[in-house]
């Protein structure tokens, strides 16, 4: 009762601690509460502004008024005063005088000075310049940078400013002069793109884009029920949460809000608490249960938060029917609802359009235990994959019907994150083995493939020790019937049973089934033969776990005597050693006793089927006091006070093994011998033949 008490504490502290942590993933602040979306109808009353607030621009107008004031953004040039004298002065060091005599020199210095006034750029700025939208960009002179907005077909490029020289020369001048004279020489740009200046002045007109189109005043009508959202309707909406939110986030209201969400999450997950201790008292009674449970259920609270506030995932590519799934295979059906319905609901306090979330998630959790209700190989889990996806789109299809009235409302981004959904789905066998793994569960599948008598374990026993299997496939029937009647579980105890005796391949011929003419323990004192008899169980579980078998199906190998007694061998010895202090440890099995329903089966059914192969007198009522005598005998030593057996459990465990009994010794038909051959019944043609023989013999 202490030990109960602990794991119920333990157990209510985890709860605990799983609820604060799943609060921190929700958002700390105030939850609007009305879900819409565009081209949907308004299901709510009527909706007016409950206070004054502006209209916030979609992300996509921002961005259009953002790229438009990039695009038209006039670039600035930092106009160069000192190029145009140093190339006048490399014109004169050129002509070899500090005078322009040559008629030609003086037009190149004229030329030159009218084209560094307009200004010349790189072709790599002009480019620039050509690019703005308009055409335009602003030189700064001066120290003061003061700017003056010029066309760009008044800038010079090296090649347009050499062009305009030779081509606008006056009468008198000669261009083949002019261009033997390489003018080229003397010009460079004197106007350079000032990349600083210009990104400064387009973050200022960026930052200067308001955010607002328009405002609401309080009482303002923003929606009425049965209104089409709009994506005006949709803006404002939009608007009046982000406000709502807003307004709600002070510190003492944040303090409130992360309250109600730890009390409410707590509350759901209590739900499960009370219903296990209730109705499953076996699953909450371990801790590893609970850990597997809360572990799922913060596992899917945490991808729901990364869904939602950060947009890693879409909601629905989440494959929450894993959860009912994956507990169904290792537990039962209503156990596998309620955890799926506790993570669903968790989730949707985070999730958007949660009617549509829930009502979603229930349909396929639904449709998942029910396909799943006969697991017996792996094939069954991929048909139940296909069935949830099938759900799953007929659910959402029909939902947008029925709310929107059209097909317009049917997203194929959601048809498609649903066939993503699915693809994980597909997956889940592989998470049943790391369960089983990591939790020491077993699976139906994997109870079926152990039950396989071609596993090399089981054919190894069929070989080494034939009459041990015969043993065990005996016990393995009587067990599992028996099972089937008190609802245990029926796959466990029929693996259990196969199993439980492998300890025997060690040293076969010590054991009666698989003796001949020679009996080894005539050669053995009592105490060495019991030490014998006992050592299969230890070399059965060494053998088990070499072959890594489960720890449920290594339990029926450790608890299929418990501590009871080798009684013949304590018999024996007791009888001929009247006076001796009798050791009874040197007798006893290692144990534990059976602690649960199925190796408490398995117990009663080895003990029965062994001893009646003993029985002479094989009538009804011998087998019924048989069983009757071996099965009081174990209740009466203690060897069942650990396991939930009940006493009508073992009624009918009783009867069970008495019709199973019945049938398998009950007496066969004494067929007389055939002493003479050919006594076939004759065909009619046949007797004329016999007939005529007849009449001839006598005749002659």
């Amino acid at each position: 009762m202490k030990l109960y008490k602990s794991v119920q504490i333990k157990t209510i502290l985890l709860y605990i601690v799983t609820a604060m942590i799943i609060t921190f993933f929700y958002p700390s602040k105030a939850k609007f509460k009305y879900e819409y979306s565009v081209g949907r109808p308004w299901h709510y009353e009527l909706l007016t502004a409950p206070f004054d607030f502006q209209v916030l621009k979609t992300p996509s107008q921002l961005q259009i008024e953002k790229d438009s004031a990039t695009r038209t953004m006039v670039p600035y040039l930092a106009f160069d005063e000192t190029v145009y004298s140093k190339q006048r002065e490399k014109l004169f060091r050129n002509i070899g005088s500090s005078e322009l005599k040559n008629e030609h020199d003086k037009y190149i210095d004229y030329a030159l000075n009218e084209i560094y006034k307009r200004g010349v750029v790189s072709s790599e700025d002009y480019q620039s310049i050509q690019a703005a939208e308009n055409g335009e960009c602003f030189v700064m002179k001066g120290e003061d940078k003061i700017a003056r907005k010029v066309p760009y077909e008044e800038i010079y490029t090296i090649v347009s400013a050499y062009e305009d020289i030779i081509n606008n020369a006056p009468r008198g001048i000669s261009k083949d002069v002019l261009k033997g004279a390489n003018i080229s020489e003397y010009i460079e740009p004197n106007l350079l793109l000032d990349q600083a200046t210009t990104e400064k002045v387009l973050r200022t007109r960026l930052a200067g884009i308001s955010p607002v189109m328009g405002s609401v005043q309080v009482g303002e009508r923003i929606v009425n029920k049965g209104d089409v959202v709009t994506d005006q309707i949709y803006q404002e909406l939009e608007s009046l949460k982000l406000e709502y939110e807003s307004k709600l986030g002070t510190t003492k209201e944040r303090v409130l809000i992360r309250i109600g969400q730890f009390v409410l999450t707590l509350i759901i997950l209590l739900t499960l608490y009370f219903f296990l201790l209730s109705f499953r008292v076996q699953v909450i009674a371990q801790i590893k249960n609970t850990f597997f449970f809360l572990g799922v259920i913060l596992w899917y609270a945490l991808l729901t938060e990364l869904s939602v506030s950060y947009g890693v995932i879409d909601i629905y590519i989440i494959p929450y029917a894993m959860v009912p799934i994956l507990v169904r295979v290792f537990m039962d059906s209503r156990t596998a609802f309620l955890v799926h319905m506790v993570t669903v609901l968790i989730a949707a306090l985070m999730a958007p359009f949660q009617m549509e979330f829930v009502l979603l998630q229930f349909v396929a959790g639904m449709v998942a235990i029910i396909t799943l209700r006969n697991l017996s190989q792996r094939s069954d889990l991929i048909r139940c994959t296909f069935m949830v996806l099938i759900a799953m789109l007929l659910t959402y299809v029909s939902f947008s019907l029925f709310q929107d009235g059209n097909f317009k409302g049917i997203s194929l981004y959601t048809i498609l994150s649903l066939a993503i959904n699915f693809i994980f789905l597909m997956f889940t066998y592989v998470l049943v083995y790391l369960f089983e793994r990591l939790f020491g569960y077993v699976s139906n599948i994997s109870l079926v493939e152990l039950s396989d008598i071609n596993s090399p374990l089981l054919r190894e026993l069929s070989e080494v020790t034939p009459g041990t299997f015969q043993h065990s496939l005996q016990v393995s029937i009587l067990a599992s019937e028996a099972a089937s009647k008190i609802n245990a579980d029926v796959r466990l105890v029929r693996a259990g049973a196969l199993y439980h005796d492998i300890g025997k391949m060690k040293n076969p011929t010590y054991f009666t089934e698989n003796q001949g003419e020679e009996n080894p323990h005539d050669r053995l004192p009592y105490d060495e033969s019991a030490k014998m008899i006992i050592r299969h169980v230890t070399d059965g579980i060494e053998m088990a776990e070499r072959a890594r078998l489960p720890k449920m199906v290594i339990d029926f190998i450790r608890t299929h005597h418990g501590l009871g007694r080798v009684k013949y061998f304590y018999t024996k010895f007791v009888n001929e050693n009247p006076d001796v202090i009798v050791d009874e440890s040197i007798f006893r099995y290692p144990g534990p006793n059976p602690f649960t329903k199925e190796t408490g089966i398995l117990m009663l059914a080895d003990a029965v089927e062994a001893s009646s192969r003993s029985l002479k007198d094989l009538t009804e009522q011998k087998i019924a006091e048989h069983i009757d005598k071996i099965v009081d005998t174990i209740v009466d030593e203690g060897l069942l006070k650990s396991c939930p057996l009940t006493f009508r459990d073992v009624e009918i465990i009783k009867k069970v093994f008495y019709e199973k009994l019945k049938t398998m010794y009950h007496s066969r038909i004494s067929y007389p011998e055939l002493k003479r051959k050919n006594a076939e019944a004759p065909s009619p043609d046949t007797d004329k033949v016999v007939d005529q023989g007849r009449s001839s013999d006598v005749a002659g």
